[in-house]
This record gives C-alpha cells, structure tokens and sequence, in this order.
C-alpha cells in the first residue's frame, strides 16, 4: 500500500475502506446476476453468446488487482478497467430481452466501475 499512498490522486479519490466495502457490496450482486443469467444459458432461456461478455467481464476484473498493485502499471490497469466497463454495458445490453431483471441489476456495477474509470484515468494522467 505504500506505492498506492505515494501516488497523486484526485481530492474526490475514495479511502481504501469505502472502495473495499464498494466491492463488498458488489461482489454478491455479480455472482448472483452472472449465475441468474449462466443458469438461463443453460436451460436454453438465452444465448450462449452471452457468455462472452461474462467471461470477459470476469478475467478483467480479476486481472485489475494484480496490474495495478503487482506489476504497478498505471495505464494497463486503465485499459484494463475500460475492459471491464465495456463488457458492463454489453451484458446489460445483450440481458436486456431475456431478463431486464438481470440487466438493470447489474446498474450499481456499472456506476461504480464508471466512477472508478474515472479515477484510475485520472491516478494515470497524474502520476505519468
């Protein structure tokens, strides 16, 4: 954490604690909303091709921590959250005929992922 805290950061930046309570909130509401929509996959209630934005939308999320702490690459975990974003809206998008349900719970998600865009664009442009 050290190398995090050197970082310049926007005044807006939020504490560690409020990102990690974010994402406690969040990860429930993924793998329920993945799960519901793999389970319609699977009974033939939508297409297999949703499966693509899913997979993505998981490998880059996972990938994040370990860019920009491990490797400290600023503008890879930038394109890497960009990833995760897109692949957001995409799930939403390709849910939305077979379960809005699924799609518009997938909305805090996207706000965060969003805002937190936002932020390692800015953590990039700032600490070039």
């Amino acid at each position: 954490m050290n190398w995090y805290d050197s970082l310049a950061k926007p005044t807006w930046t939020p504490s560690p604690s409020f990102i990690g309570t974010m994402w406690t909130v969040l990860y429930p509401i993924i793998i329920v909303t993945f799960g519901y929509v793999i389970y319609r996959i699977v009974r033939g209630q939508a297409p297999m091709s949703l499966l693509i934005p899913i997979a993505l939308n998981v490998v880059s999320n996972i990938a994040f921590t370990p860019i920009q702490f491990g490797l400290r690459n600023l503008p890879l975990a930038a394109a890497d959250i960009a990833i995760v974003l897109v692949t957001i809206v995409w799930c939403m998008v390709g849910c939305w005929p077979y379960s809005r349900v699924a799609a518009l719970a997938l909305t805090p998600y996207l706000a965060w992922v969003g805002t937190a865009s936002v932020l390692q664009v800015s953590f990039t442009l700032m600490n070039r």
